[in-house]
């Protein structure tokens, strides 16, 4: 029979601990995501549908998001054990100058519409966390603007080539004489991929206040408030726009685009030149050819042709075929710590992060892209502890494999 007795005070003190009050709402929510899942619940639930379903979604049926995702899941991870990892470096020479981690944060279009801190608070955490951001020709800050408010991070611009060559060399000039050091131009958006879930939102640019989006704002009164009471929405490269998210981008993207024009612009720009949007090894082959720095192998998120190369398993052939004549990165589908770390196993130079960072913003604005790159730095320090390697340099293939 169980002897009972009360406990001791000094006992109870020890397991009645109540966990800090926290009073700021933002880091409240900020404090229970321990996952980049966890902040996209969170992003999902504060954010109107439309603009969630903007970032979330992908083309047609959404097959290549899912299969980017799944490539992931498939990899297996082969540890080491007994090689002391006390200390980690996850630092990484991209392009030339060293970033506090492999990876970078994609441009993305229209972030304001996601959260109205926008492109100037992710700017800042990658200043703050020695990253490269990436600054969209669909984004809705300035490039002057960017600039301003992040003076020391290093700065990337993403281009669409214009119909019109003279307003593209106007952005590669701007991006020049505001410190940008590295122009992505993307070259897989002949036309706007057929992005189902704007269609059926009915989402325009700007949001339209429709019965239908008026119902959704009411449950998303802070999101409407903010949109309403901030510098409207305005594009770095358009002084007219408007109409849904596929007639915008079709006036905008070249279906003539060609390697002519990458030469005019390799011979325009005279920093660092990626191209993105690389889906073959023929392709990244000529795009080395044709003064490329690096290659981005990328299917744009799963948002353009749908059923694309999924970059993480196209990795190995462009690797052996490029035989280090030009960096390999790669994007997509990436939403781990342990995705970014079995990228560079598998030999990718770096990663672009993109949904990830953007459910940060939209689940607490700047603090949110901070609380993503906690996240991914955490993970990424614990798996290659697990792993039994130091540095980013001692990955190999054989640390991840495809089951």
């Amino acid at each position: 029979m169980t002897k009972r007795r009360l406990p001791k005070p000094d006992e109870l003190k020890q397991i009645l601990r109540p966990k800090p009050i926290v009073l700021n709402p933002t880091d409240r929510r900020l404090a229970n995501a321990h996952t980049i899942a966890d902040l996209r619940m969170i992003a999902r639930k504060r954010t109107p549908r439309a603009a969630f379903d903007y970032t979330d979604g992908a083309a047609e049926l959404e097959d290549s998001l899912l299969r980017a995702r799944q490539a992931f899941r498939r990899v297996e991870f082969h540890p080491n054990v007994l090689r002391g990892v006390s200390d980690v470096d996850t630092s990484r020479e991209i392009l030339g100058k060293t970033s506090a981690l492999p990876f970078a944060f994609a441009p993305t279009g229209f972030t304001r519409m996601m959260q109205h801190e926008g492109e100037s608070a992710v700017a800042r955490v990658a200043e703050r966390n020695g990253i490269p951001v990436g600054l969209s020709t669909m984004a809705t800050t300035s490039i002057e603007d960017l600039a301003a408010a992040a003076p020391g991070a290093r700065k990337w611009f993403q281009l669409y080539v214009w119909r019109d060559h003279g307003a593209g060399e106007d952005l590669m000039n701007r991006a020049w004489e505001n410190g940008f050091d590295t122009l992505m131009l993307t070259v897989d958006t002949p036309v706007a991929g057929a992005r189902l879930r704007d269609v059926r939102n009915g989402l325009t640019i700007p949001p339209a206040l429709t019965l239908k989006t008026f119902l959704d704002g009411a449950t998303h009164p802070a999101w409407w408030f903010n949109l309403l009471t901030t510098e409207p929405l305005t594009f770095a490269s358009l002084n007219q726009f408007g109409g849904t998210v596929a007639e915008l981008l079709n006036k905008l993207f070249d279906p003539t685009l060609d390697y002519d024009d990458l030469d005019w612009v390799r011979r325009t720009w005279p920093g660092k030149l990626v191209v993105k949007g690389v889906q073959n090894v023929e392709d990244a082959r000529d795009v080395v050819k044709h003064g490329a720095d690096a290659v981005l192998l990328s299917n744009h998120g799963g948002r353009q042709l749908d059923r694309a190369p999924t970059p993480l398993e196209l990795l190995p052939a462009v690797l052996d075929e490029l035989q280090g004549g030009a960096e390999v990165w790669i994007d997509t589908g990436i939403l781990s710590g342990g995705d970014i770390v079995a990228a560079i196993a598998r030999g990718a130079d770096a990663v672009l992060v993109g949904r990830a960072f953007l459910y940060g913003l939209m689940a607490g604005g700047e603090r949110g892209v901070q609380r993503c790159v906690d996240i991914l730095r955490t993970e990424m320090v614990r798996t290659m502890q697990l792993l039994g390697v130091r540095t980013l340099k001692d990955l190999t293939p054989s640390h991840a494999t495809l089951r």
